[in-house]
């Protein structure tokens, strides 16, 4: 059986949506990596979004149309058991990788 797994902008993607909380949409999911000092476009946030969901990491609830956005609605997202459990596996295998990894300390490799 083949993992899913996530790329470097999906992990973002996902992290800062855990840290925006639940029913979160595109606009502040980005502005959280660029707050934190990520280099994120709008646009690629929501590519990221699509894959995560298509990968069932993320689900979306629409919400009400608005007339501030022309009569369309937000698109909200959540983190589903599967995309948590892929945070956490991330941060193991990450956390594992990085322990005492003697570049990052100044030495010589």
């Amino acid at each position: 059986m083949t993992r899913e797994q996530v790329g470097k902008l999906e992990l973002m993607v996902l992290l800062a949506l855990l840290r925006v909380g639940h029913d979160a949409y595109g606009v502040p999911i980005a502005r959280e990596i660029q707050d934190l000092g990520g280099q994120v476009s709008l646009g690629s946030v929501y590519a990221a979004l699509d894959r995560l969901e298509r990968k069932n990491f993320v689900s979306s609830s629409r919400g009400d149309p608005s007339p501030e956005r022309g009569g369309r609605a937000k698109k909200f997202f959540q983190v589903t058991a599967k995309g948590m459990r892929e945070v956490q596996d991330s941060q193991r295998m990450l956390t594992s990788l990085w322990r005492n990894l003697a570049v990052l300390k100044g030495e010589l490799a």
